[in-house]
């Protein structure tokens, strides 16, 4: 027979989630034959048995083959014995390799549709959120101030990029901005509501080494004014003079480790949510 007459197989794939694993198997699966060319006919988001009965008498009248990945067991078991009834060729995509997981690990499936597609979108606002930090980092742009979940504010070498970008693992947009006595803050900082700033303050002695060893690392005398006493404790002044204006919470960094901050910071974002809610 040539291939212009082979006629395209109908697959009905049934899901309880949107039917997207089932339709790469089914693709993967048709490449190896002479056509790879299927009608496909996706069934997501099945919820009830007569959504499935449906379904299936709508796939046997049309001389297909029902292709399924349900992981509730209650719809799966009424799928696989009304296609039994109905004599419909019915392949379960899941349940094999659930199965075979199960016995491995010695743990209990979720059965809940959907999982991967949240696994999914957790990645990608993962990846979304490090975009934000890199491209507001360090007041790049103010308008993104306005745009981000946490803002965090500070002087100079108060880890306020390396927080962004822990925060940023966490799915937080989170954009950070420095203190300088020279350089008023934009005016979108007053825009932000104040229980999504955070300031981040530091002891002077500690600073004060952490700067020094900042300049020697550049190349730079270690005597600038960036690294003198008198200059960290009047921007330290000036930082604590914007934050009080402000009225955001406040987190002394010093000696602590980035994911302590984190928590904190964490801490305030969430509790600032829950009122706005």
């Amino acid at each position: 027979m040539k291939l212009d007459q082979i006629k395209a197989p109908i697959v009905y794939i049934l899901s309880d989630s949107i039917g997207e694993t089932g339709e790469v198997v089914v693709k993967a699966a048709a490449s190896q034959f002479a056509t790879s060319h299927v009608d496909f006919r996706r069934v997501p988001f099945l919820e009830t048995t007569r959504q499935i009965e449906e379904a299936l008498i709508e796939a046997a009248d049309a001389g297909g083959v029902v292709i399924y990945t349900l992981v509730r067991p209650d719809l799966k078991a009424y799928l696989e014995q009304k296609a039994h009834q109905l004599n419909l060729a019915a392949v379960d995509v899941m349940g094999p390799i659930i199965e075979a997981l199960k016995q491995v690990t010695d743990l209990q499936p979720k059965n809940e549709p959907g999982v991967i597609r949240k696994i999914d979108e957790a990645y990608f606002s993962k990846v979304a959120a490090i975009e934000f930090a890199v491209k507001y980092d360090d007041g790049k742009e103010p308008r993104g101030l306005l745009k981000a979940d946490i803002v965090i504010i500070g002087i100079s070498r108060a880890s306020k990029t390396p927080l962004c970008m822990y925060l940023a693992h966490k799915g937080i947009k989170a954009a950070n901005l420095p203190l300088v006595p020279e350089i008023p803050p934009p005016a979108e900082l007053y825009q932000v509501p104040a229980q999504r700033v955070v300031g981040l303050t530091i002891r002077p002695a500690l600073l004060f080494e952490i700067r020094k060893e900042r300049l020697k690392s550049m190349g730079l005398s270690p005597a600038a004014d960036y690294a003198s006493f008198e200059r960290i404790l009047h921007e330290l002044e000036y930082a604590d003079a914007i934050m009080c204006k402000i009225g955001c919470p406040i987190i002394d960094v010093t000696n602590k480790a980035t994911e302590e901050t984190a928590a904190k910071v964490l801490e305030f974002y969430y509790r600032g949510a829950g009122k706005n809610g």
